[in-house]
């Protein structure tokens, strides 16, 4: 506070105090938006650490949307080396009146690489720069400084080398089947079967046979499922359960049967019977259904 004494008049003097004059500077007030950007830009930004040098190269890991410092000094060249084969779009700078930007590739074919070329005109400057290129988009921070300067600045890409090992990973190629009935001849097939009964999943397709050997095929889906047991039935009508081995989606009996039956469940069975319709039926790959 501040005492001031007035003159005094009759003799009696009267003193005010009047509030001190502060010599403090305002504070600015930074509105949330304001805030929030600031905040954002520090979090994302990455700096040259001793540990990521390559000799006098700063190798960043590649991160989308990081900010990436590179600091340069007036009278020496920065370079910004690109990944191998990658191809320059544009390059964008805020402030293209104090800086030197120009760009320039090395090597050839499948090993040439891009460089931009970075250097300030004096000390203390400040701007940003966005690269574009056929893979990615770099945002790097440039700042200048009296002396020091980074020779320069790669990237490592770890999504990339992610990729690689997947691609280089060995893919096993299943064999393909092998045909149930090689070494026969179309003239020596005889398709002169009916397929009756029930329409379960694993109904067969078709069934033929060689004149030895009776050919049973079923969906292509039959090994997913429960394969049902295959019956011969004689004149009296009684099934007897028929030897037969399963190749692929076929089942092969080594005998010639008349009639057959596949059955599979307890109480609600689903029977479907296969007959042959005779020795003089046409050799005509086809399918019958009832």
């Amino acid at each position: 506070m501040k005492t001031v004494v007035l003159t005094c008049l009759v003799g009696s003097c009267l003193a005010l105090t009047l509030p001190a004059v502060s010599d403090a500077k305002p504070v600015r007030k930074t509105s949330p938006t304001a805030r929030a950007i600031h905040a954002a830009n520090a979090a994302a930004t990455q700096g040259p650490e001793p540990g990521s040098y390559l000799n006098a190269v700063q190798v960043y890991t590649f991160i989308e949307g990081t900010l990436y410092r590179l600091f340069t000094a007036p009278d020496k060249v920065s370079d910004i080396v690109l990944q191998t084969g990658e191809s320059l779009i544009s390059v964008s700078a805020g402030d293209t009146g104090r800086w030197v930007i120009g760009d320039t590739t090395s090597g050839s074919g499948e090993g040439r690489q891009t460089h931009i070329l970075v250097k300030p005109y004096t000390a203390g400057l400040r701007t940003n720069l966005i690269i574009t290129t056929d893979r990615r988009t770099y945002h790097l921070q440039l700042e200048s400084t009296r002396m020091t300067a980074m020779a320069a600045v790669t990237w490592r890409y770890p999504q990339d080398q992610l990729l690689t090992k997947k691609a280089e990973a060995p893919v096993e190629v299943p064999s393909p089947p092998t045909p149930v009935i090689v070494g026969l001849s179309l003239e020596s097939l005889r398709f002169s079967y009916t397929i009756t009964g029930a329409r379960p999943a694993w109904r067969p397709v078709r069934a033929f046979d060689d004149g030895q050997k009776v050919y049973i095929e079923f969906p292509a889906d039959l090994a997913l499922g429960q394969a049902p047991p295959l019956f011969s039935v004689g004149a009296d009508g009684k099934p007897e359960l028929l030897n037969y081995r399963v190749q692929g989606r076929f089942y092969v009996t080594d005998v010639l049967f008349s009639a057959a039956e596949l059955r599979l469940g307890a109480r609600r069975q689903s029977v479907v019977r296969i007959t042959r319709t005779g020795e003089g039926a046409a050799k005509t790959p086809g399918v019958h259904h009832d």
